[in-house]
């Protein structure tokens, strides 16, 4: 019997527990396949180590079972090396997968590993270390904190992470003084939040400007107006419900290097719905064809919506 080829890394501690039918069937038809191998992480924090052993054993594609989270952690290993990733959308949002048309359908994303054609992705970096869709300070990294208590508490689903963005901006409130310099454009800046997204299919979702600038090549750097927390509560209502201006809002700036400097030495960065402290300055490129992915053809496309 052949050796497998596709390693299938698995993170339970995303949206759609092991213990859940159809994530059950899923399992059952991967180790049922001699195509693949099943390797589920125990603990989160050994996904570096988990996707470097199935880099040393040769295989020819490396999945993420998971969401945005995993799938970032996932591709930051792989990066350099002569693989191909494959997605399984398993998180809340998952941006990423359905960027690509991947189907939200578990066999139906499983055909796209087995049979789909191939393609390439961009990613972000903050500091070296990868991001798919958007990386921030301030204000979202914030609410991921409170998110992780809600979802202990509630599930993981949409509806808490919502409502863990409206528990936080009333609670949390520390503006950020920062210099930013944007291919080597500089000033200074007082804001709740620094957003760089990666991924033009997640601004259009929320109805914000720069999809174009960053299907271009280029990093989208979103900044909120300084404001009071009810004025901060207001503008994280309007991203949930699309009515988020220009302007009024946020200010936009585009471009492939972007550097933020503050005051305090370590800071809490998120990446992808995941958050860890991170000494300064943050450094965030984007990388062109970062890596080769496994993507639909036409009829295995799914709702991107």
């Amino acid at each position: 019997m052949a050796a497998p080829k596709i390693c299938v890394v698995f993170n339970p501690a995303s949206g759609r527990k092991s213990e859940d039918p159809e994530t059950e069937a899923l399992i059952a038809r991967i180790r049922a396949d001699e195509r693949m191998e099943l390797r589920a992480l125990d603990d989160p924090g050994a996904l570096d180590r988990v996707v470097e052993k199935a880099l040393k054993d040769g295989f020819e594609t490396i999945v993420a079972a998971g969401g945005d989270g995993t799938i970032a952690g996932v591709t930051s290993g792989l990066l350099g090396h002569d693989v191909t990733l494959g997605m399984l959308p398993m998180g809340t949002f998952n941006f990423m997968a359905r960027s690509l048309g991947i189907p939200q359908d578990f066999d139906a994303a499983l055909d796209v590993i087995l049979d789909g054609d191939t393609g390439t992705m961009t990613v972000g970096t903050v500091n070296d270390r990868v991001f798919v869709n958007n990386s921030s300070l301030g204000a979202y990294a914030a609410v991921l904190d409170v998110r992780e208590g809600t979802y202990r508490r509630w599930g993981r689903s949409r509806l808490a992470a919502y409502w863990s963005v409206i528990v936080a901006m009333l609670t949390i409130y520390r503006p950020l003084r920062m210099k930013i310099t944007v291919d080597g454009e500089s000033w200074r800046v007082r804001s709740p939040m620094a957003f760089v997204a990666s991924s033009a299919y997640q601004l259009e979702q929320y109805a914000f400007e720069g999809a174009d600038a960053v299907r271009e090549g280029n990093l989208a750097l979103i900044l909120a107006p300084d404001s009071n927390r009810l004025q901060l509560l207001w503008r994280a209502i309007k991203i949930l419900i699309g009515g988020i201006h220009r302007g009024e809002d946020y200010t936009l700036h585009t471009g492939r290097e972007i550097l933020i400097e503050t005051r305090r030495g370590n800071r809490l960065v998120a990446r992808d719905g995941e958050r860890e402290s991170m000494p300064g300055p943050y450094r965030f490129s984007v990388v062109p064809d970062a890596i080769r992915v496994k993507v639909p053809k036409p009829h295995q496309r799914g709702d991107t919506q």
